[in-house]
């Protein structure tokens, strides 16, 4: 189902390039494949045009057609992200669609599935609602932030402008909720500024100043990616995958080659911040995982809509890698925002290690 509703949001991608640009993307989720969908050849690439033509190919390509408006004028909507988040209110609602519809282009995506290309500080911030308070859960390498200090386990005190406008943390959320952090911490465009007043690990606080800034995303993190842990002679491989994109490979085999050699028998799988990405990357994964599957073991299907089934849905075999191991047992680590191309390879390996995977 995922796929099918990938479909879509590769075709918008084109929409954006085919007019040379756009209003804006909501991030880069990694949307997977080449879309049968292609942009007319309309040239004048106005706002109405672009509303027209993502709106026809969500008419044509949605996994969900029962659910879009019978009809939805596009006037009233002054960018495309507004139209399509319109178009796909009631799937939403439903929780159908989990924002999985979104704006971007090809350009952004392409940078981002290749290299993790992205932009802003580098961090990723989780909130305590209750407690009023936000944590680092992760830094980047080779991002402003890990630059500085600032590594994951540290707490984010305040946040401003300049040291003069620092608004404390609990103040923000009290006003604002957990989206109000993310605003106070500004776009994540290149050059936005930012004080950020941190506490660390070691009870030591500190007022910084960051500076966004662009960098390529480590799919597998060259600190603490992978490991082999030693739980009394039964030997334990962990990795750590933020993100399914193609640049997540390399660090997979090389991370279960050392499995293979070191002997492993169980694996930990953490996904837990992992909203999901390219499904071959996730085909990647689901094969590393399943030395001792055979060809003719069914690791998913891509279905479509009636309408579109037979010339599109696809069926996908385990296939064995140099590098892949034979666990006994895997356990999966997921959060709420674990989803997508994540789900595929937990349930991928469900039906072969039934109790064996958690």
């Amino acid at each position: 189902m995922k796929r099918a509703l990938g479909h879509a949001l590769v075709s918008l991608s084109l929409l954006l390039a085919g007019c040379g640009g756009g209003d804006g993307g909501s991030g880069s989720a990694g949307t997977i494949g080449t879309p049968t969908p292609t942009p007319s050849g309309n040239t004048t690439c106005t706002l109405r045009a672009r509303q027209d033509w993502a709106g026809a190919q969500l008419r044509e390509w949605y996994l969900f057609p029962e659910t879009l408006p019978a009809s939805l004028d596009p006037a009233p909507y002054a960018s495309l992200d507004g139209y399509i988040d319109a178009l796909t209110a009631t799937a939403r609602a439903q929780g159908k669609d989990r924002y999985f519809t979104y704006v971007t282009s090809i350009a952004a995506e392409q940078a981002y599935n290749s290299t993790g290309r992205t932009g802003g500080f580098g961090i990723r911030v989780k909130t305590d609602a209750v407690a009023l308070r936000a944590y680092i859960s992760e830094a980047f390498e080779g991002a402003p932030a890990l630059a500085a200090g600032i590594d994951r386990g540290a707490e984010i005190l305040a946040i401003g402008q300049s040291s003069g406008s620092l608004r404390s943390v609990s103040d923000i959320m009290a006003t604002s909720g957990a989206s109000g952090v993310s605003d106070a911490l500004g776009p994540n465009v290149a050059g936005t500024m930012r004080v950020l007043r941190v506490r660390d690990g070691t009870g030591a606080t500190r007022d910084v100043t960051l500076t966004k800034a662009e960098y390529d995303l480590q799919p597998v993190s060259s600190r603490y990616g992978w490991r082999v842990i030693d739980d009394g002679g039964r030997k334990v491989g962990y990795v750590n995958l933020r993100t399914f994109i193609y640049a997540a490979d390399t660090g997979l085999r090389q991370a279960f080659a050392s499995f293979r050699a070191q002997g492993v028998t169980d694996v930990i799988v953490d996904l837990r911040y992992n909203g999901g990405g390219l499904l071959s990357v996730a085909e990647t994964l689901g094969n590393l995982l399943g030395g001792n599957r055979r060809p003719s073991d069914l690791m998913y299907q891509l279905a479509y809509r009636p309408e579109k089934a037979a010339t599109e849905n696809v069926s996908r075999y385990f296939t064995a890698q140099a590098d892949s191991v034979s666990p006994r047992r895997v356990a999966f680590i997921g959060f709420e925002g674990t989803a997508s191309a994540s789900e595929l390879v937990m349930n991928a390996l469900v039906l072969f290690l039934h109790a064996d995977v958690a």
